[in-house]
């Protein structure tokens, strides 16, 4: 193995190195010099401080170079290296990795693996009836049932068309560990260990503005329909809860006002006149009494 010593000619280019610096980033970027370092036979980087204040910790790396027998030192390159100090930028992290929910926005593109472990294969008609042997199916010597309680198989159309009026024609659906991970978040989110859940009066399973969903899911989650609680058409498991459940405080039926009752009993009027001997006021006689009818 050769030794490392640096060559002299190469190490004593030290004015070399530095006018190449000086000229590739500017007089007042290039500070003192630092160290030789040798790369190889007859090879020698010089290294100078940098001095400017945007790459602290950073020095500029100048590598000079002659050939065998040779008395002339040539300049190989200039470049920026970062010290034991140097500010650098964080790892690079890929974009899959970078995203966050709601970082997507109009116009935004989100594409998937082709074997993202959140799908698998959707519905590919492979199990039909009569996919197996569906030249059957093309002669005209059709399979007749007599029997008319025997439902024959459906054909492949029916089949198709039924599949994508429920969904099932998607290329790929979730596979069972995307449901677990969707589960995960909402229970994060929506679930029995929030802080609105922990104070809530009672669970969504006996809100009446739970909306129940289907598949296997259905069985811990349900949509919210209160458009006043903080969930609303969210997906919220069956044992979350806040306080604008539909039982937490019903409020009791307002009075209803007593019917209206009129008085309509006549009551005579009394007749007073004064006393023509100027004695005390008397009431006048009733009718009857002065013979007037």
């Amino acid at each position: 193995m050769r030794s490392r010593t640096p060559d002299r000619l190469c190490a004593e280019a030290v004015e070399l190195a530095r006018q190449a610096a000086v000229e590739s980033v500017g007089a007042e970027a290039v500070g003192e010099h630092l160290v030789a370092r040798a790369e190889a036979e007859r090879v020698v980087t010089h290294t100078f401080e940098c001095l400017d204040p945007a790459y602290r910790g950073w020095h500029w790396a100048v590598t000079v170079a002659r050939a065998p027998r040779a008395k002339v030192v040539t300049l190989d390159e200039v470049v920026m290296l970062p010290g034991p100090d140097a500010v650098l930028a964080p790892e690079w992290v890929p974009w899959s990795e970078r995203l966050r929910p709601g970082d997507m926005g109009p116009g935004d593109l989100l594409p998937t693996d082709a074997d993202d472990l959140r799908l698998e294969p959707g519905w590919t008609g492979e199990d039909e009836p009569g996919a197996a042997g569906a030249e059957l199916f093309d002669r005209e010597d059709d399979l007749v049932v007599s029997d008319p309680h025997v439902q024959p198989a459906p054909a492949r159309a029916e089949i198709g068309a039924v599949a994508d009026e429920l969904g099932m024609s998607r290329p790929r659906v979730l596979s069972r560990l995307g449901l677990h991970l969707a589960a995960d978040r909402w229970e994060k989110t929506h679930g029995p260990q929030t802080p609105m859940a922990q104070s809530a009066p009672a669970t969504c399973t006996s809100c009446g503005f739970l909306i129940p969903i289907g598949g296997s899911l259905g069985q811990a989650f349900g949509i919210c329909g209160n458009e006043f609680g903080p969930a609303d058409g969210q997906i919220v498991s069956l044992a979350y809860g806040c306080g604008g459940h539909s039982e937490a405080a019903v409020l009791p039926a307002p009075p209803v006002p007593a019917e209206l009752i009129l008085d309509e009993t006549v009551v005579e009027p009394l007749h007073l006149h004064p006393d023509r001997a100027g004695g005390s006021v008397e009431p006048d006689a009733p009718a009857e009494e002065l013979g007037h009818s």
